[in-house]
């Protein structure tokens, strides 16, 4: 089962890539989400060894977007948590500043491991609109391979 809610005490291990077609399934059910609020996103879907399977930007989504959606999945994949946690550490202040400093971390909420059987099997990443507007469409997609 699939979750977003990955332990942050204890990262979970790495799993088998996420399959083509678990990686449509959520692209589809993202996009539904996005579509249905009219929200001009770049929805990126990368495999637990941080490789691209599908990315798209819907029309109008803003030039930016789609590098910022690759850096939320890769960032997603690679740190196996959810890109707020960088965004609520920087946002504290003190000793959460120190995320700003680490390579290929990209601090926006709007990204997340994908997680199944207790495994990161890949990472998901939407921009375009607010950050937890990026997280809802995210979320969509998610739920889709639960």
């Amino acid at each position: 089962m699939a979750t977003d809610n990955p332990t942050l005490d204890k990262p979970l291990p790495y799993g088998r890539p996420i399959t083509l077609a678990q990686a449509k399934k959520m692209m589809q059910a993202a996009e539904a989400e996005a579509l249905k609020n009219q929200w001009p996103v770049a929805i990126v879907i990368a495999d637990s060894s941080g490789s691209l399977v599908l990315a798209q930007r819907l029309d109008h989504t803003q030039h930016s977007s789609m590098s910022i959606a690759t850096g939320k999945a890769m960032t997603a994949v690679n740190f196996r948590r959810p890109t707020k946690m960088f965004q609520d550490g920087i946002a504290a202040g003190g000793e959460g500043l120190r995320f700003m400093a680490v390579p290929g971390v990209t601090p926006l909420e709007g990204g997340f491991p994908i997680i199944e059987n207790d495994e990161v099997i890949g990472g998901i990443g939407v921009s375009g609109v607010m950050s937890h507007q990026d997280a809802q469409v995210a979320q969509a997609g998610m739920a889709a391979i639960r």
